[in-house]
Order: structure tokens, then C-alpha cells, then sequence
């Protein structure tokens, strides 16, 4: 699957079940810098998450699967083309 740009309104709604199901609840600057400019994969969106929570990914692997598997299906879910 090829790296895509997620629409602000994607992430937004993201960041919002994520806060809900799962508690990241970010700081009103990084969501919006998350929004104004989402990584561009899966991967790099969750670690983004967790550095905005202030967390290391490493020792909270469960955690981390459950957070990558929610983004990893908004990435599928979005028929956004690729800039």
C-alpha cells in the first residue's frame, strides 16, 4: 500500500475515537498540527500519537497495536489519492 495524506477531517475524527476508545486525549496544538500535516503511514502516525502523549511506544506494545490498528484502518478507509 502506498504512503497517502489522510484529509484534515480524517484525523480529526481519528484523534477524536482514539481519545474516546483509548484515551490519547492530545494537547489542542498537536492535534492541530496533526491535522494541518498527518504523517504519511500508519506506522508514523502512531508513533506521532504517542510522542504527542508524551509516551514511549516500546514498553507499551498492546497499547501501541490497539492505537495502529484504529489509524491503520482509517489509512485503508480513506480513498484520499496520493499527492
Amino acid at each position: 500500500m502506498s504512503a497517502q495524506q489522510l484529509p484534515p477531517e480524517d484525523v480529526a475524527s481519528l484523534l477524536r475515537d482514539l481519545c474516546i476508545e483509548l484515551g490519547f486525549c492530545l494537547p489542542p496544538e498537536d492535534h492541530a498540527a496533526l491535522c494541518a500535516s498527518p504523517p504519511p503511514d500508519a506506522d508514523a502516525f502512531t508513533e506521532a500519537v504517542f510522542r504527542a502523549e508524551g509516551m514511549d511506544a516500546e514498553p507499551h506494545e498492546t497499547l501501541w497495536q490497539q492505537v495502529h490498528e484504529r489509524v491503520a484502518r482509517t489509512f485503508e478507509n480513506s480513498d484520499t489519492p496520493n499527492p
